[in-house]
């Protein structure tokens, strides 16, 4: 830990999280400093704050990261998480736009830390000076845990920027309004700075030679067009790096973040480093994440746009493709891996971006569960109506939601998918579908299937449940809807003629899709996790205390590899049957887990006497008592000694107690804050399941704690501190466009 002089800027740490050297950040091109001196974030809360008192310069479209310029001239670049691009700005929420003036200290976002780890990506974030070789005349970094709003280092401008500096900072006194002003001269002789200089020169490698931030931003104003000769060299560098991959036919597709070209190549030993980095636009390269990464810099969507014009479809859509290919596996095992990891993949893809507002209908179902108990509502009222469309209506349209993000998961069209998934929960094939309204009509039968609708006379088996709900609230059927508009649309791009396209292409889509799905794959789907969820009911059913027992005690360790996700849907669809008033005993078990993660660092909290392990356990124990259990598995129980497997008694404890007293759910959100998920929808009671959750979670919190406290930590643990990281068993990131 480096020591703050008096003298220099302060820069605050825009995150609450261990502040660490850029070294030791888990992206080769940051830690390189091939991208300028700063440092690193290890994040515990998601709040974002402004680093310095600065202008905003670019904002990213997917908003995981934010450039800001200091009246000085001082360009500091904050990217929130690694590799985080790719998840299309699910994670990220952020209010300020390019043009706006922040202080330092003041909050302009927030960062989803569970949803990115989730989907396998890094929350580690970076704070870099990107021309600190023309403004930056010494960084001194306290390393350590820091508040966000606190300082984290200390810079000490060059000459030039220093007077800026300090004439910004008279100004300001004068004037508040003269601030921005100031901006113009802070410039030096040379322009804008050069970001990323400050990096050690090594051989290969060259300085940034980009002036001006630009690529994917939500810059206001009219952009300066760039000189013929800049696009001639632009022009010239894509061409030069398509060649130094390997030529246009081996790549299989591109994007691009706030600094990097990301190639999928159809053979990396064909790529060329050393030929690459002599381009004259190019900082660096990497491989990582299967990807092939040249730096670029601020001007990397410009050499983007130059290189996609270069590729054999000259279309964006075509260039970003779905899926990107992975090595084909060669043995049987190695395709049942892949599969695996696959559907891993989009279901997380799918599902992510819809937690948070299934987890919030569930929370509102609750509290109308509770007004209308309390009389403070009468069920049959225009009021109650009004809420309890407010919380059915992500239920019932969920085939439209979860077919908007699967789509952009896939790489299909969102709003085609999303339109599939309104026919599916269309109001005239619901009314087919109930047996007991007028539209209801038996045509065939097959064993126990009854196919109540025909298409052209074939025979269709539409989901009737017990209301009759067609494929409302259902999760898969789209999932497969969206999988085969992927493998449609770039047939249409092929065999549609341009002119006509946007027409004819969503008229075949929309019409051939939906006939699959509800003649073929839907009734399919719906058997085989019909199957799958009343086999895990009849388990449950047939013991739920043993059950609660097994689930409560391993199921954190699912989350660990990521293996939750294929829990989730089953879930999901659970709850949202009968219109989203549907149980759930998984759920219930899974609620106590998350206690139970909570109840561990809570012991680590009340036990330790390091204040920088009391500074993270606090709002560990916080986060996972509301249902958020990374920080507290991944900052602290999986990191010191066994306080994850005494946290995980506690689990299988409350399990247990939970399956004891047969306690439901009928909501998505656990732990405390989803207490209200434990009232009885479909009776509009109080009943056995919402005392027996109090009873079951305080019991959790007991044990866990106990035996956290009594075996699971001691201070002397913090000197064989381990490194714990999400393993990754599939590729389960939404696809970037």
């Amino acid at each position: 830990m480096s020591d703050i002089p008096a003298s220099g800027i302060p820069i605050v740490s825009p995150l609450t999280g261990e502040v660490i050297e850029l070294p030791d950040v888990p992206d080769p091109v940051f830690s390189s400093k091939v991208m300028g001196e700063g440092f690193g974030i290890k994040p515990l809360i998601g709040e974002v704050l402004a680093p310095a008192d600065a202008e905003v310069v670019m904002v990213a479209e997917t908003e995981h990261a934010i450039a800001f310029k200091m009246d000085s001239g001082l360009e500091i670049l904050l990217h929130l998480g690694i590799n985080t691009v790719e998840l299309k700005g699910g994670p990220f929420h952020l209010n300020v736009s390019a043009g706006d003036r922040v202080r330092a200290g003041e909050t302009i976002g927030t960062m989803d830390l569970a949803g990115i780890a989730a989907a396998g990506k890094k929350t580690e974030s970076v704070l870099v000076f990107t021309n600190g070789d023309e403004c930056l005349s010494s960084l001194d970094v306290k390393t350590g845990l820091a508040d966000a709003g606190g300082e984290a280092a200390r810079v000490t401008l060059k000459g030039a920027a220093a007077k800026a500096q300090a004439g910004a900072k008279s100004a300001q006194v004068r004037a508040d309004d003269a601030a921005d002003g100031t901006d113009v001269a802070a410039h030096t002789a040379n322009g804008s700075a050069s970001p990323g200089a400050m990096a050690p020169k090594t051989e290969g490698t060259n300085p940034m030679k980009n002036n001006a931030l630009s690529g994917p931003n939500k810059r206001k104003g009219k952009k300066k067009a760039a000189s013929a000769e800049e696009h001639a060299q632009l022009d010239a560098a894509a061409r030069d790096i398509v060649e130094g991959v390997g030529g246009a036919g081996n790549i299989r597709k591109v994007i691009h973040c706030i600094t990097r070209l990301r190639f999928y190549l159809k053979d990396e030993a064909l790529a060329d480093d050393s030929a690459v980095i002599d381009i004259d636009e190019v900082i660096d390269v990497a491989r990582a994440a299967g990807q092939y990464q040249v730096v670029i810099g601020p001007k990397v969507g410009q050499v983007y746009e130059a290189i996609v014009k270069l590729l054999p479809r000259n279309s964006e859509d075509d260039v970003l493709g779905g899926e990107e290919e992975r090595e084909r596996p060669t043995t049987p095992f190695g395709w049942v891996k892949y599969g695996f990891s696959s559907l891993i993949g989009v279901i997380t893809g799918s599902m992510i971006p819809i937690i948070g507002v299934l987890a919030a209908s569930g929370i509102l179902k609750g509290i109308l569960a509770l007004l209308t108990y309390y009389k403070v509502v009468e069920a049959n009222s225009d009021t109650y109506k009004f809420i309890d469309a407010m919380a059915s209506s992500m239920f019932y349209f969920l085939p439209i939601i979860v077919g908007f993000t699967a789509a952009r998961r896939l790489g299909a069209n969102p709003i085609i998918v999303a339109i599939i998934g309104g026919v599916l929960c269309f109001p005239s094939l619901v009314a087919m579908s109930n047996p007991k309204g007028g539209g209801y009509h038996v045509v065939a039968t097959l064993g126990d299937t009854v196919f109540n609708a025909d298409f052209f006379g074939i025979p269709v088996a539409l989901p009737t449940g017990k209301e009759g709900m067609a494929y409302t609230s259902t999760i898969f059927p789209i999932i497969i809807a969206a999988w085969l508009a992927s493998k449609m649309e770039p047939w249409l791009k092929r065999w549609i003629p341009a002119v006509i396209h946007s027409m004819f292409a969503p008229l075949v889509e929309i019409f051939v899709v939906s006939t699959l799905v509800l003649v073929v794959f839907g009734p399919l789907v719906m058997f085989f996790s019909g199957f799958i969820a009343n086999g895990i009911d009849s388990v449950i059913d047939f013991n739920y205390i043993l059950a609660g027992l097994v689930i409560g005690g391993l199921y954190q360790t699912l989350v660990i590899f990521g293996l939750h996700w294929a829990v989730i849907p089953i879930i999901a669809s659970q709850l949202a049957a009968y219109h989203g008033n549907g149980p759930s005993k998984i759920n219930a078990i899974v609620s106590v887990t998350m206690i139970a993660q909570g109840a561990g660092a809570l012991a680590i909290w009340v036990k330790s006497k390091n204040p920088r392990i009391k500074q993270i356990a606090g709002p560990a124990t916080i986060s996972a008592m509301c249902g958020v259990t990374e920080p507290a598995m991944y900052g602290l129980n999986l990191k010191y000694g066994r306080a994850f497997i005494t946290a995980s008694i506690g689990g299988a404890v409350g399990g247990l107690v939970t399956g004891l007293l047969n306690v439901n759910m009928w909501g998505f959100t656990g732990a405390f804050v989803g207490f209200t998920s434990f009232i009885n929808k479909q009776t509009g009671e109080i009943d056995s399941s919402f005392t027996g959750f109090w009873i079951a979670s305080f019991v959790t919190v007991i044990v866990a704690f106990a035996c956290t406290y009594l075996f699971g930590f001691k201070d002397s643990d913090l000197e064989t501190e381990r490194k714990v990281e999400k393993v990754r068993l599939g590729r389960r990131e939404p696809v970037a466009k």
